[in-house]
């Protein structure tokens, strides 16, 4: 064999082993995301299992419940749900699908953060077999610095 051709394969072989290894495969770290709740919340878990399933997010969870943190990250009460997160500085209420958030990440605008009000059937956390398949519609808000919303997603 040609001794350039040898080299080049030796070379293409190394790279292709440093692509191969762990650190390539593992891909880029989960964003961290601290997510507050009740201990007894299914719902919260579930939410929380859909985000983490892909490994794009890892959570760190309170479960103590969400209304001071609701408060001290600037959500309206009237926005409230049954969890409140907080991920690259922005504040999550509710059942927000990924898609919307990885968006609010990758757009940053000037807000609080996203929310979706109530517990919508079919949101996600809210779509499980004892649900019958049912969705209903609903609405992914953003929420502003002044308090007032505008519509980020409709769902539904």
């Amino acid at each position: 064999m040609n001794p350039q051709l040898k080299q080049r394969r030796g070379l293409l072989a190394l790279i292709g082993a440093a692509f191969a290894g762990p650190a390539f495969a593992q891909g880029p770290s989960p964003i961290a995301i601290e997510v507050w709740k009740s201990p007894t919340c299914g719902c919260c878990k579930d939410w929380i299992r859909i985000i983490e399933a892909q490994g794009l997010f890892k959570a760190t969870v309170r479960d103590i419940g969400n209304t001071q943190a609701r408060a001290r990250l600037g959500i309206p009460m009237k926005l409230g749900s049954c969890h409140t997160a907080v991920v690259g500085g922005y504040a999550i209420e509710g059942h927000v699908p990924m898609r919307e958030m990885l968006r609010l990440l990758k757009e940053r605008p000037r807000a609080i953060g996203l929310a979706v009000p109530g517990m919508p059937i079919g949101s996600p956390g809210m779509d499980g077999p004892e649900y019958g398949g049912q969705r209903d519609p609903y609405e992914v808000l953003l929420v502003l610095h002044d308090g007032s919303t505008r519509v980020y997603a409709k769902y539904g």
